[in-house]
């Protein structure tokens, strides 16, 4: 193991990165709890409790087999994760109906979670290989929460900033699918999960 894959992978990396993330989540959700209280709008709370997930799947996450090594990967994963927790809640929404899309987006990201259990990675890394449960639809369904947790939450709270933080967040889960499965199909099993689970997030599409 090189010297950067060992740090890489170290307890202090995961301790301290696992700080930072907290730290961006505090402010992210005591934002959307106080928009909560003074709106009564479930959808946000249910928004933060999403970002929640995330945050403390990262901090409990395995001990990675493989991790990448390669600095883009580390910064299209980090600059991913970070960008949703600069979108805020506003009082209009181009379609404030949407807001449901989060409700049902989280629900498919707890299903999501729960197939994935602790494998869970921000950065491409292989841990173990998980094709049952919803898996067994789409490579990456935790992905596809996202998209739809984060088009429903723009469509109820429309900005030009959280328009713009979407596009980038968006953009960025696009590479990161990418990049995981060029770091994971170096693992023949998953090189055959592939062959057998074509599409990555949306079936018959994407």
């Amino acid at each position: 193991m090189s010297s950067l894959s060992a740090v890489l992978q170290s307890g202090r990396t995961s301790f301290y990165s696992g700080i930072f993330l907290a730290s961006l989540l505090g402010v992210f959700a005591y934002t959307h709890i106080l928009a909560f209280f003074r709106t009564g709008e479930i959808s946000l709370l249910m928004f933060c409790l999403s970002e929640t997930l995330t945050a403390a799947l990262y901090i409990f996450r395995s001990e990675p087999r493989t991790v990448s090594i390669l600095p883009l990967d580390w910064l299209i994963a980090i600059a991913g994760t970070i960008a949703p927790l600069f979108l805020r809640p506003h009082s209009w929404g181009l379609l404030p109906m949407a807001s449901i899309a989060i409700s049902v987006g989280t629900g498919m990201q707890i299903l999501g979670l729960i197939s994935l259990n602790r494998s869970f990675a921000i950065v491409a890394a292989k841990r173990e290989i998980k094709t049952g449960w919803m898996y067994r639809i789409v490579r990456h369904p935790i992905y596809a929460s996202y998209c739809l947790i984060y088009t429903g939450y723009i469509l109820s709270n429309t900005t030009s900033i959280n328009l713009a933080i979407y596009l980038i967040t968006i953009g960025l889960l696009c590479a990161r699918i990418f990049q995981e499965e060029r770091h994971l199909a170096l693992d023949p099993l998953y090189h055959e999960y592939m062959s057998e689970v074509r599409y990555r997030i949306l079936p018959f599409i994407f």
